[in-house]
């Protein structure tokens, strides 16, 4: 069963928050979302920090 966390995030290019829903059920991730205001593609990492939670990094393409 796929589960989707909500999550607000600052977009690297132009700061605004956003409301983004993630699937953590798929485990270590990456992927590419388009910023809902400045359409820039933003980068989202999502692993398993050292006591086992997911979480998720948010990066410009750039970087």
């Amino acid at each position: 069963m796929r589960e989707l966390d909500e999550l607000i995030i600052s977009c690297p290019y132009c700061g605004e928050a956003l409301d983004v829903l993630v699937d953590t059920s798929a485990g270590g991730q990456q992927y590419y979302e388009d910023c809902a205001v400045c359409c820039a593609p933003i980068l989202f990492i999502v692993q398993e920090d050292g006591n086992g939670e997911l979480v998720v990094d948010v990066k410009r393409d750039d970087e």
